[in-house]
């Protein structure tokens, strides 16, 4: 048990060394429930498998340098919608599996769930989150240089204020002073991220947005959506969206002749990945509550009709 134990913390402390957030040999050792001596110690047995530590601050920092480039996070690391996916696949074992419970532990000790997706998951974004943790970590303003808007499809460079991540590290959220408002910016549309050496000036203002599990980010969720749906529906939204496995019940009364036997049950920020779900899936999906999705799908339909005459 003792062994176990000195595995998952090392396991942990090779998590917290690899991700875009930046710890203190203090904030390891209070985290870890380790003295500093022995993170020191653990620090000497990473270089001595191979592994490049960033030391010469209090600060440390693990660099892989595996030569199929695979990264720590590859190894031990799950993103929030990875866990939750792995643990429905744990969920389909046998009760009086042996190993099901051990996996179970495994998958909490290393992901910690306080939040699971510490991180990075895309490898050709790496650089850009490193900066932006950075940046959070020491409260200063970056710029976004030609970022790319979904709106207005022009590019330009945004200052902003970035103080949190969005799950599975998609977008970064950040106050713009330009605008008055806070935003999540789509991380792959940044081209480079330039730190500033200008601190924060509007921490008061700094508000956090809720996300749904279409992964889509508003200052408030838009409405709440009730969508009947055949088993293909259920199964292809859990394997794409795995975070909607909470909202999705076996409807009550679904009819002798009905094939939508699901229902799901959820808040949206947007209608624009509930639309595409239903929109691809149109035979499959019904929906039952929803008007701004409603409305959303009526006139996306004919905007799609016109084009064919």
């Amino acid at each position: 048990m003792e062994s176990q134990l000195k595995t998952e913390r090392l396991l942990r402390l090779m998590q917290m060394l690899a991700g875009p957030v930046e710890y203190t040999i203090e904030e390891l050792g209070e985290s870890l429930e380790m003295s500093e001596r022995t993170i020191y110690r653990y620090l000497q047995t990473f270089e001595d498998v191979g592994f490049t530590v960033r030391r010469g601050t209090n600060v440390p920092r693990l660099i892989t340098t595996n030569r199929r480039n695979l990264s720590i996070d590859d190894l031990v690391c799950f993103s929030r919608e990875e866990a939750a996916l792995v643990n429905q696949l744990l969920d389909r074992l046998d009760a009086g599996n042996s190993l099901k419970a051990g996996l179970k532990q495994k998958l909490v000790a290393v992901c910690d769930q306080t939040p699971m997706a510490r991180i990075v998951t895309n490898k050709g974004n790496s650089e850009k989150l490193n900066s932006l943790s950075d940046a959070i970590h020491g409260k200063k303003k970056v710029v976004l240089r030609g970022y790319e808007s979904g709106h207005s499809l022009t590019e330009r460079d945004r200052l902003i204020e970035p103080f949190s991540f969005t799950p599975n590290y998609i977008g970064i959220v950040g106050y713009e002073p330009e605008s008055g408002m806070c935003k999540t910016f789509k991380i792959n549309r940044i081209k480079t991220v330039e730190v500033l050496a200008q601190d924060w000036e509007y921490e008061a203002l700094h508000e956090e947005k809720p996300t749904d599990i279409f992964r889509m980010s508003a200052d408030r969720p838009l409405e709440k959506i009730r969508l009947a749906m055949t088993s293909l529906a259920k199964n292809l939204l859990l394997e794409e969206y795995p975070l909607s496995a909470a909202y999705i019940t076996e409807m009550p009364d679904p009819g002798e002749n009905s094939k939508e036997k699901w229902l799901l049950e959820t808040q949206i920020c947007s209608v624009f990945g509930a639309g595409r779900f239903v929109m691809g899936l149109a035979a499959d999906v019904e929906v039952l509550e929803g008007e701004a999705l409603k409305d959303y799908i009526v006139s996306t339909a004919k905007y799609l009709d016109a084009l064919k005459k």
